[in-house]
């Protein structure tokens, strides 16, 4: 059994999430039965999936003596949100690095949603144009509150290191436990990846209990290839950390990146659409970004037949509903 007790964590979320069965949609779309790991009740900030990765990279923040912490994302970023509430509830500054991907200029995307809770935790915000060195962009921003004075703690993009991915490591072991205690054979896990930490500690995890349950992740950014590659480089160096060196195989490591429509930020009409069924049949609210469009995958595919009846499909909600309240012209475009 992996000891993840031996890495400096600090207690944020409201853990384990609940496990729960979405008996409406399953049987709506009359596939699999299909069921749900609730990360969006993590409880930190309105929870989602970066709070775990967080307890490890806040620990190591607070063992190196930091008083402030820098990450970057998106405007609409759940993870800028995330770190910028453990920061305050442990007592660190925070500043926030926010990228302009999608060049969206309307108000409620710019300072409703996400960026609004940024603001009432007390980070310090910088807008960045679009640029493909973000973490480098960080580094200049950290290099500016050393020379200050500051013990700056720098966390990549989606908290997705060695040190973040343990928190879904830990997910791993939690989600498998939560299955057997229940009797539940789970035939596949399906979630949105981006960063990549999600879906590498998820695999690592599984594949170090030998659990035998594949991830499948729907891509909300970058191609196939790209995304695969990323998620296994990642995968791979958690595994190292963990003492366990290749238990992670190529082939564990599979995305889906047919569901991203126009781009990062931009939900489809598949994504709207999802996110309305979801809310309709289980009242449970998924966000524009990220779980909308790995939902919007999980149901196609449940639609193509890939998923098939008599399997048990556990959707890993990542949370970040606080992000609808920055796009609600998409609801009303789409209705």
């Amino acid at each position: 059994m992996m000891n993840l007790a031996r890495y400096p964590r600090v207690t944020l979320g409201h853990l384990p999430t609940p496990l729960e069965k979405l008996d409406n949609l399953t049987k709506e779309l009359n596939g699999p039965e299909i069921w749900i790991k609730r990360d969006d009740c993590t409880g930190l900030s309105t929870g989602g999936n970066k709070t775990r990765k967080l307890e490890f990279l806040m620990a190591e923040a607070i063992a190196e003596g930091a008083d402030t912490v820098i990450t970057q994302g998106a405007t609409q970023s759940n993870h800028a949100r995330q770190t910028a509430a453990a920061a305050a509830k442990l007592g660190l500054a925070c500043h926030l690095l926010l990228e302009d991907r999608t060049g969206k200029t309307d108000f409620d995307y710019k300072e409703n949603g996400n960026v609004l809770l940024d603001r009432l935790h007390g980070a310090k915000l910088e807008r960045s144009p679009a640029n493909p060195d973000m973490n480098g962009e960080m580094e200049k921003l950290a290099e500016r509150l050393r020379a200050e004075g500051h013990k700056v703690y720098t966390i990549p993009g989606g908290g997705s290191n060695p040190t973040g991915a343990l928190g879904y490591v830990n997910a791993a072991i939690e989600l498998i436990y939560q299955a057997n205690t229940i009797g539940l054979k789970i035939d596949h896990v399906v979630h949105a990846t981006g960063s990549a930490g999600t879906q590498a500690g998820l695999v690592a995890g599984l594949a170090g209990i030998n659990s035998g349950v594949p991830v499948l992740g729907i891509g909300v950014r970058a191609p196939k290839a790209k995304q695969e590659e990323n998620v296994f480089a990642l995968a791979s160096r958690t595994a190292e950390k963990l003492g366990i060196p290749g238990t992670v195989k190529r082939a564990d490591i599979v995305a889906n990146c047919d569901y991203i429509g126009e781009g990062y930020g931009f939900p489809a009409a598949n994504t709207i659409e999802a996110i309305r069924t979801l809310a309709r049949t289980d009242a449970i609210l998924l966000d524009p970004v990220y779980s909308g469009k790995g939902m919007a995958g999980l149901i196609d595919l449940v639609k193509k037949g890939f998923f098939k009846k008599g399997e048990t499909i556990v959707f890993l909600h990542t949370g970040g509903s606080a992000g609808l309240f920055g796009y609600p012209t998409d609801f009303l475009t789409n209705a």
